[in-house]
């Protein structure tokens, strides 16, 4: 079963004397993280948003009931969560929390060669998959076409087809 909240962001700072937000966006780019009214501190407690903006690689946040240096200072450190169902993907995107640990299966080898680790978002053409082998080594994969292949998010398979040299 999926998790209904998703992390979106940590709060690493403040900004002016008003009590603006610093957030370090998990999202595919910050800007996402400005589409929100409401985000969340934990399950039960949500926090409305009146101002977000990008501002040099970080989301300044406004919520509400946050108007002193003291009280965005105590949110320092705090993970802001998204609610699932505020979410809409397009139908071949998912979410990189939902595909952590799945089996990584390579059809040019025909077996597993390990379980997804993590996603590095770093690269501008595309992301990468780092694949953790039953030896303990790290394989990273392009999440594109053509190693990328297929998602099966019922059986927790993702199917590559690497070429020679790439996780040998």
């Amino acid at each position: 079963m999926p998790k209904k909240f998703l992390e979106a962001g940590k709060i690493v700072g403040t900004h002016g004397v008003r009590g603006d937000l610093k957030v370090q966006s998990w999202c595919d780019s910050p800007e996402v993280l400005c589409d929100f009214d409401t985000l969340w501190l934990d399950e039960k407690t949500s926090v409305c948003v009146q101002r977000a903006q990008v501002h040099k690689n970080v989301v300044l946040l406004h919520l509400e009931g946050v108007d002193t240096v003291e009280t965005a200072e105590a949110l320092r450190g705090r993970v802001l969560y998204l609610d699932r169902d505020d979410v809409e993907l397009p139908e071949d995107l998912v979410f990189i929390q939902d595909i952590l640990g799945f089996a990584v299966y390579d059809r040019r080898v025909s077996r597993e060669i390990g379980r997804l680790r993590d996603v590095l978002t770093t690269n501008p053409a595309h992301d990468l998959y780092e694949i953790k082998t039953p030896e303990g080594q790290l394989v990273y994969i392009p999440a594109a076409k053509p190693f990328l292949q297929e998602i099966d998010m019922q059986q927790g398979v993702i199917y590559i087809e690497s070429i020679e040299g790439l996780i040998e």
